[in-house]
């Protein structure tokens, strides 16, 4: 009898755990599909109410729309993050994957930092030189897909609704205005030129244009004319009149009451917003100071580099061998095609040994073309625009043909490795062809991660052999130098009230840059507070983690496995990028014992 009751409860027991365990299993199960449906329910929301985000990553569905820029929209859209929060708050991921349990923190993340964006009402001050809807409405052309008759007619949706979106800008420039949050005076007379260039231009010569220079073979003769005529028209009753309007707007009401101090200290709320900015732009709570600090003390490592350098040449000291750069006309470019060209060949010359260094390749490819001409003359040496997963957008470097017999060509190669390969365009095309990854990290955006990426590869030219050149070689140094004074100009002119003038001197003292190239950069730092922080401070916090692979892999460290780990989760805060890395290294050391 007692054998039987022992038994009898052994069962019980057993099926109370069996119970428990199916219970938690369908507790997990049904909790990691609230994750995902959060997930799933975001990202679409993410592309409803920003069609323009999701032209950029390839879903065609809105692409007859434009993004509402009203002041009401911003607000709408940081009180649906507030409002969704809670919800992924309460998901319990105990038990989940670790890349979900991950979802789930940079989800947070993200939301996190829209709300605390709310209180500088970054909407307030949306045109500056290098950044705004004047600009980046007459880059439409090389972002929205043209292939069908369809793409044509959503294009010139778009046009006719430019009107309104710039009309909604401008109410938020007049609030603005009266919240005294302005960029500097000198950076809108830019802009108002920019503008006014844009409007002065008749149709057929308009950026907004450029879609009936070419059309696809498969229209017919009478689709081609109405669809001409019909962007013609478009740009003559739209979009001119709208750019004039802008133009004018900024030249007589606006810009004159721009700020007169360069730096957002100036602005109201400023120093606080900078601190946001550091750790939006650099994913770290580093200080203004210790930024500042660390700074200087790469400058003085790298300027030992250029030194022994320049003496190999035959250069006493850096200023002798600076002027000696400055002054010789064959270091400089001598047509846009033919800077162009180089830029081609490198990034042909890298393509080949890409399979050395990395596992995973890009399925992506990268055209190399001119830049936009509006943009041009207040642009970077040249710039990288993404492709779409599916390929039917190439990723670009977009190569500045302006004034090209006054841009050094000393680092020319290390930026073709910087934009195109192994740098964004392998970065970004690797992220968003990652099958597995939830899709709103494949589009994160994380400066300091994509930045500090494109720094690193700038260096692996140099381990696979290139930059043979010694003046190509100083142009690699001279662009570490750059990133590093990036720390040291951008905390000067946001923290410590740094002049224009000053910025200028310190480039010149440390670098033989030219000056079209030092102004237009030091104009960037001043309108774009912190994002240039992000390319020197990410690139060393990866050669921590690799210099961190290699001693704790020894002899199994292998740099092909290193790059794809490094990539493997999309883009992330520095912080995650360590803890992910430190996990990869942990498990390669475990197989390496098993």
């Amino acid at each position: 009898m007692m054998k039987i009751q022992s038994f009898a409860c052994t069962a019980i027991l057993l099926c109370i755990v069996a119970t428990s365990a199916i219970a938690e299993s369908n507790n997990l199960a049904s909790r990691r599909t609230q994750l995902k449906s959060a997930l799933a329910e975001e990202w679409e929301h993410e592309l409803a109410t920003h069609p323009e985000m999701a032209t950029y990553v390839g879903d065609k569905r809105y692409n007859e729309r434009l993004d509402d820029s009203s002041a009401e929209a911003y607000l709408k859209d940081i009180a649906y993050a507030e409002h969704v929060l809670p919800t992924f708050e309460a998901i319990d991921t105990t038990g989940f994957p670790e890349d979900e349990k991950l979802n789930k923190v940079l989800m947070m993340r993200m939301l996190r930092m829209r709300v605390e964006s709310a209180k500088f009402k970054g909407w307030e001050m949306p045109i500056n030189q290098m950044n705004g809807i004047h600009l980046e409405y007459a880059a439409l052309p090389s972002q929205i897909p043209l292939q069908t008759v369809k793409d044509y007619e959503n294009y010139i949706a778009r046009l006719h609704a430019i009107p309104q979106a710039f009309d909604q800008v401008t109410q938020n420039m007049e609030q603005g205005l009266r919240d005294k949050l302005m960029p500097p005076k000198y950076l809108l007379e830019k802009a108002t030129a920019e503008t006014q260039d844009i409007a002065d231009k008749s149709p057929e010569n308009s950026p907004f244009a450029k879609p009936i220079k070419h059309f696809p073979a498969k229209f017919s003769s009478d689709e081609q004319q109405r669809l001409r005529k019909e962007i013609l028209d478009a740009i003559r009753s739209d979009i001119n009149p709208a750019y004039a309007r802008l133009a004018e707007f900024l030249r007589t009401k606006y810009a004159p009451h721009g700020r007169m101090e360069y730096g957002i200290w100036a602005a109201p709320n400023g120093d606080a917003f900078y601190r946001y900015a550091i750790r939006q732009e650099t994913t770290t709570d580093l200080s203004p100071e210790q930024i500042h600090e660390l700074g200087l003390k790469q400058v003085v490592e790298i300027d030992a580099e250029m030194l022994r350098l320049a003496k190999s040449l035959g250069f006493t000291d850096l200023k002798s061998f600076n002027e000696h750069i400055r002054n010789d006309k064959k270091l400089y470019g001598t047509s846009g095609e033919q800077v162009r060209g180089l830029y081609q060949h490198y990034k042909d010359q890298m393509t080949e040994k890409l399979p050395l260094i990395f596992g995973k390749l890009p399925k992506n490819r990268l055209d190399v073309v001119p830049m936009d001409a509006f943009r041009a003359p207040n642009a970077v040496p040249a710039d990288y625009s993404p492709g779409t997963a599916d390929g039917s957008r190439p990723g670009r470097i977009n190569v500045n043909e302006y004034d090209s017999q006054h841009r050094l060509l000393l680092n020319v190669e290390a930026i073709a490795y910087h934009e195109g390969i192994p740098g964004h365009h392998l970065q970004f095309s690797i992220a968003q062809e990652l099958p597995d990854l939830a899709t709103f990290r494949k589009y994160a955006s994380y400066n300091a991660y994509s930045e500090g990426w494109a720094l690193y590869a700038e260096r692996l030219g140099k381990e696979l052999g290139f930059y043979q050149d010694p003046y190509s070689e100083y142009g690699r140094l001279e662009n570490e130098m750059w990133r590093s004074i990036r720390l040291v100009v951008d905390t000067g002119v946001h923290y410590k009230h740094w002049s224009r003038q000053q910025m200028i001197d310190f480039f010149h003292e440390h670098t033989a840059m030219d000056d079209q190239n030092i102004e237009t950069e030091v104009d960037r730092y001043i309108c774009w507070p912190g994002q240039a922080l992000s390319y020197k401070l990410g690139q060393m916090a990866i050669l921590d983690l690799r210099e961190q692979a290699r001693k704790g892999l020894g002899s199994s460290f292998d740099i092909r496995s290193f790059h794809d780990a490094v990539l493997a989760e999309g883009p992330l805060p520095l912080d995650v990028l360590r803890d992910e890395v430190t996990r990869w290294i942990a498990a390669q050391k475990n197989h390496a014992t098993n």
